[in-house]
């Protein structure tokens, strides 16, 4: 991200404190005047290891490791030799050893002794090893000073000691060094407590034995006793920095007591972070607007907060930067909530690195993966990042195990997404459930396009900060026959007339590209990039193919080698499959993009494009909510998603995509209209985006009615005056005076609870002695509980109880038809529309085994045939049924062949909606396994879920399993990589991504170390998950049983 100056955190902001370094209390020679060699370099290695914080010491452990060296020239070993002749002179008379040892002192130790000092402060509680700076100070006494001036207080008192021991050799020993010496303190204990204590200026030793004594055990129990010792002051240079040392100390007393969880200068953060997202995202500036966000005092006091800036204004980098000072200052785990699949295995890509270096764990829940509830870490903490679904799954399992405390910090987003359908009722029961059970975890919201803020506001109890700014200009047009014109909101028309189109068409390009797309496009390409926004898949398609057949020939020449690549790369990731399609548009530099391409499909394109290789892509509006693809020039194909007219919302998330940060100086969006749209274009461009409305009520199986179970369930509210209050607190109590107009908030209440109960989901006990119906309390039935833990649509879950209690009378398991009809999603069966002919060859060609499913479900060949020709049936049939088994006949052909291709053609179907099939599948398997498990009477079907639940999330061959394990790796990428020898996890794990480049065709760099952090990362929370467990296993319980007291042993009754 390029952008604005660095702007550094005020220095009185609560979460960065100035950090005084003590280094100011001593002299330092110029580092010129310092030859470096081994020695200092031994001795800067020593020093570093003494600053070492947090350790507790007591008086039989080594205080200073390996500091002490005896080694030939070294300091000590000429204090030896001192003291060795210091102990002869003392038998001569002691006056002659006082003469000997002062002239001894100033000799050899004035000029040989140096002080080590600690410059900075080492981290509390941070995983992360700091160095520590040091600095040397030169002993050397002032003529005038006293020998002793310069040298270190524990060192001129040992000396003190040794003379005075010689008057006293046949004194009576004192008690043993161990029994009496004190435990030292370090870290911060030294700071937040002064020594009080002073050691005894005696040495008594009574003996030869103790007077050949070790100088290194003499040393370290003075230097350990004035470690406590207030050090006497020798002369008035002494003085000063003695003062001086005292007063930094204070000061970071008092850094420490105001801000124990400042780990650093960036933003609270140490500055490794800030060097890791320079070598990681080339990112070194942060923009004026994200500094200002991130040093709001509601932050600052972690209030819930909602943002909003236009696309690609660089929301994402505050919410990573608030995200690791929860993770690393606060020490709790975070919740990352993102709308689609793609966006949490792009986010885990890129936060796995950043996990590695800094000590959290990225775990990713998405379609079938996550787990519920999350392992409980001890110490390192956890990134959880997940879709809206997972999310609501994954926050009812923290509550229900009592871990809602360890979640810190909740980031939304694309908040707007709260008022759309099913997902956004979801949405808004997890924000909902975190605001009523934890009172000390932030909520943090972030959207480009929010309009009644004040609702959300006092929904999520948040304030609001928000900037119109922009990285790159952004120039709006609106194109109506030969004319473009610019939006320009302050004319009376809002619009002005920009130019006309000089390009001359003929009369069959005219008829083949009527809006002008050929034109509009060489402007840009290949130079620049180009996105056009198209109505449906199929247009996108059409318009790719349209603009290469009158594209110049010079285009193939543009980094042809890159796109010959490409194509090679699309065919080996498709098992020799290519779209006709691509193979036509890819040497241009275009390509389509929409739900139709395969997972693998769309991430190369998608590199290509990011990379220059394709300067074109045709394609739907999911592109601007997903994955960020900028371009100079956006181009709206028409002011309609479908057959729907544009919202203003998905307006401005498309023209969002248009500059890029870093590379464009401006960028340009392009609306074409028809002159029958004009005036509704100018409205939709000069209104504010749409309102947010809770959908808890209009989506009612999905809302409202799945928000009530899980809150008895869960037991968060249990009786109707609770569940009430609860209503009160959520966006739809928020807006009910809005939303309801026929019944009020109590009704609607009601109502739902009298509902589930007739469903028998909910069982109503008896009204409290005192009649009011507020204590009228529910609890939730064993259906009601499994449906409540796996997820399971209300509208289906009977449904779903019926099918699996019918399954047991005749299960079959010679093959897997019949478990996965069970578990193919009943929300698809509505949508499917079978090929009656391709229905007939399928079913015709099943085994007995295979045709015995299709009995027991009522589906006969007689049935589909009549189908197949046309002809009326007379038997009655399910078509649900028939539906939901032609879903299965699609899975289970995929699960044998594991060629999506293949498949695509067997049954006429776009590869990508296979795709879709199988992800929708893979998921729903996990919720019926879920559902099952609380369900006693369906133990059978529990292990056999648990393996098809895994065979449909891979759809590949056993031993790739473990490969596509790893986040961004996919069939094409497994296989690729099992080729080359990286046969499982901890292969990858141990890869050079050096290595890896040369080895596996098209792996960028980037791909390969995104590959080998995501294996790291997930081998590290395996390991960290069985060592849990094993201690968890070892742990003694607090419960045992003891052995009861002996009668005699036993207190007398009184």
């Amino acid at each position: 991200m390029g952008g604005g100056r660095v702007p550094h955190p005020p220095a009185g902001s609560a979460r960065k404190r100035t950090r005084p370094g003590l280094a100011s209390a001593w002299c330092c020679p110029p580092e010129g005047e310092r030859a470096p060699g081994k020695d200092d370099e031994g001795a800067r290695g020593r020093r570093r290891k003494i600053a070492q914080p947090s350790e507790h010491y007591d008086s039989e452990e080594d205080m200073f490791g390996d500091y002490d060296s005896f080694t030939e020239n070294s300091m000590l070993a000429q204090v030896e030799d001192l003291k060795q002749k210091y102990m002869q002179l003392s038998e001569q008379g002691r006056h002659t050893a006082d003469f000997a040892a002062e002239d001894l002192c100033s000799e050899n130790i004035k000029n040989k002794l140096s002080v080590i000092h600690v410059s900075d402060f080492t981290e509390y509680g941070n995983d992360e090893q700091t160095e520590n700076q040091t600095g040397c100070g030169d002993g050397a006494a002032e003529p005038g000073d006293g020998s002793f001036c310069d040298v270190p207080s524990s060192q001129v008192l040992y000396f003190e000691n040794l003379k005075n021991s010689s008057g006293h050799l046949h004194c009576q020993s004192t008690k043993e060094r161990d029994g009496s010496s004190s435990s030292c303190k370090t870290g911060n204990e030294e700071l937040q407590h002064q020594p009080q204590h002073e050691l005894s200026s005696e040495v008594q030793t009574g003996s030869d034995t103790n007077r050949r004594k070790s100088i290194k055990d003499f040393l370290k129990s003075a230097m350990t006793g004035n470690a406590k010792a207030q050090a006497p002051v020798f002369s008035r240079n002494k003085q000063l920095k003695e003062a001086v040392l005292s007063e930094e100390i204070n000061v970071a007393k008092e850094t420490i007591a105001s801000s124990s969880n400042d780990l650093g200068p960036f933003y609270s953060l140490p500055s490794k972070v800030r060097d890791l997202y320079v070598q990681f995202k080339g990112i070194k500036n942060l923009y004026e607007w994200q500094h200002t966000c991130l040093t709001l005092s509601c932050v600052q006091e972690r209030k819930n907060l909602i943002y909003s800036l236009p696309t690609s204004g660089g929301k994402t980098l505050v919410a990573e930067i608030l995200m690791l000072q929860e993770l690393l200052c606060q020490r709790k785990d975070v919740l990352m909530i993102l709308p689609y699949v793609a966006l949490v295995q792009e986010k885990i890509s890129g936060l796995s690195s950043f996990g590695i270096e800094l000590g959290f764990f990225v775990e990713e829940y998405a379609g079938s993966k996550g787990r519920f509830p999350p392992v409980k870490r001890r110490e390192k903490k956890s990134l959880y990042v997940a879709t809206i679904e997972k999310a609501h799954g994954l926050v009812n399992s923290l509550i229900e195990t009592g871990r809602i405390g360890s979640l810190g910090l909740v980031v939304v987003d694309e908040l707007h997404m709260i008022g759309e359908g099913s997902r956004g009722a979801i949405l808004e029961m997890t924000l909902a459930k975190v605001l009523y059970t934890s009172k000390t975890t932030q909520i943090i919201g972030m959207s480009a396009t929010l309009n009644n803020v004040q609702d959300l506001q006092t929904f999520l109890q948040a304030e609001y900060y928000s900037s119109q700014f922009r990285p790159v200009e952004l120039k709006e047009y609106l194109k109506i026959n030969d004319t473009i014109y610019e939006v320009d909101r302050k004319a009376e028309s809002s619009i002005t007339v920009s130019r006309l189109l000089p390009h001359q068409y003929s009369d069959s390009l005219k008829k083949m590209d009527p809006d002008h797309l050929v034109a509009l496009v060489t402007e840009v390409i290949p130079n620049y990039s180009c996105l056009i926004f198209c109505p449906s898949k199929k247009n996108c398609e059409n318009v790719a193919e349209m603009l290469c057949k009158f594209l110049n020939k010079e285009y193939l020449k543009h980094r042809e080698q890159e796109k010959c690549e490409l194509l090679k790369n699309l065919r080996d990731s498709s098992g020799g499959h290519l779209c006709p399609v691509l193979k036509r548009t890819v040497p241009f530099g275009a390509a389509y993009h929409h739900s139709g391409l395969t997972g693998e499909e769309r991430k190369l394109l998608e590199g290509a494009y990011s990379a220059g290789v394709l300067c074109l892509l045709a394609c739907t509006s999911t592109l601007a909510a997903g994955v960020n693809l900028p371009a100079r020039r956006v181009i709206l194909r028409a002011p309609y998603v479908a057959k729907e007219f544009l919202k203003k919302s998905q307006y401005k998330q498309m023209i969002g995509r248009a500059g890029r940060a870093g590379i464009d100086t401006v960028g340009e969006s392009i609306l074409i209209l028809q002159e029958k749209d004009k005036q509704k274009v100018l409205e939709l461009i000069s209104r504010p985006p749409e309102n947010c409305y809770s959908h808890l009520v209009q989506q009612f199986t999905k809302g409202i009615q799945a928000l009530f179970l899980s809150l008895i369930g869960l037991k968060i509210a249990t009786n109707l005056g609770d569940i009430y209050n609860f209503m009160n607190g959520t966006l739809f109590g928020v807006q009910q005076k809005i939303l309801l107009k026929e019944k009020s908030l109590w009704e609607v209440t009601v109502e739902s609870l009298r509902y589930l109960t007739e469903k028998g989901l909910l069982q109503k006990k008896h009204v409290s002695e005192s009649g009011e119906e507020l204590q009228c309390n529910f609890h939730i039935t064993k259906l009601g509980q499994a449906s409540f833990k796996g997820t399971i649509d209300l509208a289906y879950c009977d449904t779903l109880y019926r099918d699996l209690k019918k399954g047991l009378e005749g299960l079959v398991l010679e093959n897997l038809l019949h478990l996965i009809y069970l578990t193919t999603p009943y929300d698809l069966v509505s949508q499917c529309d079978p090929n009656w002919m391709i229905y007939f060859r399928q079913i015709g060609q099943l085994s007995p085994a295979e045709q015995r499913v299709a009995t027991l479900l009522g589906v006969s060949e007689s049935y589909v045939a009549k189908k197949a020709a046309g002809q009326a049936t007379r038997k009655k049939v399910d078509k649900d049924v028939v539906n939901r088994l032609y879903l299965s006949f699609i899975l289970y052909a995929l699960l044998k062949e594991t060629n999506v291709w293949g498949v695509s053609e067997k049954f006429n179907i776009p590869r990508g909606s296979v795709q879709n099939l199988l992800m929708s599948a893979a998921s729903f398997s996990s919720c019926v396994l879920h559902f099952c498990e609380e369900l006693e009477e369906f133990w059978v079907y529990r292990a056999l879920l648990v393996e098809l639940t895994k065979k449909l999330t891979y759809c590949v061959k056993a031993e790739l399993i473990p490969l596509m394990e790893v986040t961004g790796v996919l069939e094409g990428r497994a296989k690729q990589l099992y080729s080359a020898g990286y046969r499982s996890l901890t292969h990858l794990a141990n890869a050079d991504p050096e290595v890896l480049i040369r080895t596996i065709d098209h792996c960028s760099r980037r791909q390969a170390k995104q590959i080998v952090s995501s294996a790291k990362m997930l081998l590290q929370e395996k390991a960290e998950a069985l060592q849990e467990e094993v201690e968890e296993l070892l742990r003694v319980p607090t419960d045992v049983p003891r052995a009861a007291a002996s009668p005699a042993q036993r207190p007398e009754a009184t």
